[in-house]
């Protein structure tokens, strides 16, 4: 039997490297994580086939900066108490462009917090985020909604299995650099190969040369991948290769990787999102940090950060941490909040342009 849970000596070193250290296009992942692990690469190999036939790891994929690609957004769902879960089934199975799905609620009742249905949006360029919502609320029943586009990345890497050993305060030796959200537009050549490259790897995919079959569904040579590959990871259109842990649901044999996840908000002056993002993204707990502007609703939060622990009162520690600093440096906050995940579903958000105008045409028939 190969030992599949995360929590396993070996499947432990290979995911720390594995979930998010491995930037950009590589043209030997297996082989690169092997290398930073410490792990023979045929064991890592074998590991990662095993935790993702076992669903330990939901998906093995290139990821993509799709914010440089389609228009994005966190959107937040005003939606009747009685039609929540229709809603939320909905969003998840019927929406290929709404990524992750989740039930947030706070502790007691506070700005927003009758927004309780959170989902991440992505629409290709050309086509309307505001129509997609007035779409979706139709299809759902949903009274409101509240788009939250990204105006700077702060933060973007889930390292789940990094991070469990991380103290509170424990941040980077400087401040987060911001990541301008920047439109690229791409050829009709350059996405026959990325969509070829952010496909999902299969158990049986898994191997020393990862990218050959993938060529050949562009219908290039391997050459011509690899130099639009790395070309697009210049561009800042390439995130990581990552294996992505299943870190809502418990494993078959019952292990948890999170058990507790946490939106934080603050908000700070006007002026200052920059400064407050990087002091708030350099802290090593958090696996998202971005500048959204919420709006009136949510008391003008202008930036938010995810975490996610195993331990309700430590993640509150490092919310805690992290608003300690931030006083530190002289950052005023003019309100903060934590709104903490319930119910989740997540998948990639579908970000084709074709894809997109079938799906509307379908969905307005």
């Amino acid at each position: 039997m190969i030992p599949t849970e995360h929590n396993d000596p070996i499947n432990a070193k290979i995911l720390a490297i594995s979930e998010d250290k491995i930037a950009g296009f590589v043209r030997e992942p297996f082989a690169e994580i092997a290398k930073r692990s410490g792990v023979d690469v045929d064991l890592v190999m074998t590991r990662i086939a095993a935790m993702l036939r076992a669903g330990t790891v939901r998906r093995v994929r290139q990821t993509l900066l799709a914010t440089n690609l389609a228009e994005g957004a966190l959107v937040a769902w005003k939606v009747p108490e009685d039609k929540i879960d229709a809603a939320f089934d909905w969003m998840f199975q019927r929406d290929p462009f709404s990524g992750h799905v989740v039930l947030r609620s706070t502790e007691t009742a506070s700005a927003g917090s009758d927004y309780k249905l959170w989902t991440t949006l992505k629409v290709p360029r050309g086509f309307s985020m505001e129509a997609h919502g007035e779409l979706l609320m139709k299809k759902t029943g949903a009274e409101r909604f509240r788009l939250m586009p990204a105006k700077g990345i702060f933060t973007l890497g889930v390292g789940h299995v990094r991070r469990k050993t991380i103290s509170p305060g424990a941040m980077a030796n400087e401040p987060a650099k911001m990541i301008k959200v920047e439109h690229v537009d791409l050829s009709e050549d350059e996405w026959k190969i990325l969509l070829a490259l952010k496909r999902e790897f299969t158990p049986e995919e898994i191997s020393a040369n990862p990218w050959q079959k993938r060529a050949d569904e562009a219908g290039v040579s391997l050459g011509e991948f690899y130099r639009v590959a790395e070309d697009l990871s210049a561009r800042k259109i390439i995130g990581r290769f990552s294996t992505f842990l299943e870190h809502v649901k418990p494993s078959q044999t019952g292990v948890r990787v999170t058990r507790f996840n946490a939106l934080f908000h603050w908000a700070v002056p006007t002026g200052r999102e920059i400064e407050a993002g990087g002091e708030v993204g350099r802290h090593e707990i958090l696996t998202h940090c971005y500048w959204r502007e919420a709006g009136p609703e949510f008391k003008n939060v202008n930036i938010m950060a995810v975490a996610h622990g195993s331990d309700k009162t430590l993640l509150l520690e490092h919310k805690a941490a992290i608003d300690r600093h931030l006083h530190s440096v002289g950052m005023p906050v003019n309100y903060t909040n934590v709104f903490w995940g319930g119910r989740s579903e997540i998948k990639p958000s579908e970000i084709v342009p074709q894809v997109y105008r079938d799906w509307w045409r379908e969905m307005n028939t």
